[in-house]
């Protein structure tokens, strides 16, 4: 919840010759500690979390892009590594889709907006309107920065898991929005004029103890991948998820 406060201190914060910094700060803190949970030891990191190179271009000063490169690599491999525990069965093509899909910057600026941080950013776009940039998305990546910054990796994953992934990201949901493998291998082979075909190589046998069935695709009868389920259809799936790999499909 934000302090009652804001209005008046949003308005301190757009007008960056009447900026009292210590007012601010102070607002700044308690915001961090409501949306957060932590008390910030150097504000100043915040404070250039969310300031836009827009605000800075004429002065030359500090803006928050090298904090974005770095709160985007760290988001990356948070990420990255929640996705690795959380689906253990599933392929690198999957766990890179759906990576890709929590990441985006749409979804981040939506992140950002959820949690009032696009009331708090100091750019000058010029007219541009706001929600037709990125800035929302880029001030979260750099607010992630300055957490890693001040409050050091450990604290950080838990702080993306608990307080942003658990709270403002719904994995189920995006992982049912995820390309159906079949169909993106099937229109990319029209596009192409390929010939598909899925093959069964091996079906379940229970007097030689196997349970699954394995499919093969092949490309203008060329093989091209594999894939093992224990339903046709789940290793069809399987085998377009290696196959999309494989060919570098987009």
């Amino acid at each position: 919840m934000l302090p009652k406060s804001f209005p008046e201190i949003k308005l301190l914060f757009f007008k960056q010759k009447a900026l009292n910094t210590t007012k601010f700060d102070v607002y700044l803190k308690k915001y961090i500690k409501n949306v957060f949970g932590f008390r910030a030891k150097n504000i100043h990191l915040y404070r250039l979390a969310l300031t836009h190179k827009s605000c800075n271009q004429e002065s030359n000063r500090e803006n928050n892009e090298r904090l974005e490169f770095l709160g985007d690599a760290i988001l990356q491999s948070v990420t990255t590594s929640y996705l690795f525990q959380k689906y253990p069965c599933k392929g690198e093509g999957f766990l890179t889709e759906l990576r890709s899909k929590i990441v985006c910057r749409n979804n981040l600026n939506k992140v950002a907006c959820s949690i009032g941080l696009n009331d708090l950013i100091s750019c000058n776009l010029n007219g541009i309107p706001r929600f037709h940039s990125n800035i929302y998305g880029d001030a979260l990546e750099a607010l992630i920065g300055a957490i890693y910054l001040d409050k050091g990796y450990k604290f950080t994953e838990k702080l993306i898991y608990d307080r942003l992934i658990k709270l403002y990201i719904d994995i189920d949901s995006l992982n049912e929005k995820l390309t159906n493998f079949k169909s993106k291998l099937l229109e990319w082979s029209q596009k192409e004029k390929k010939n598909l075909k899925y093959h069964i190589v091996s079906e379940p046998d229970n007097q030689n103890n196997i349970k699954t069935y394995k499919i093969a695709i092949l490309i203008d009868d060329e093989l091209i991948a594999e894939g093992i389920d224990y339903s046709i259809k789940k290793a069809e799936q399987n085998a377009a998820e290696k196959a999309i790999l494989i060919l570098d499909i987009v």
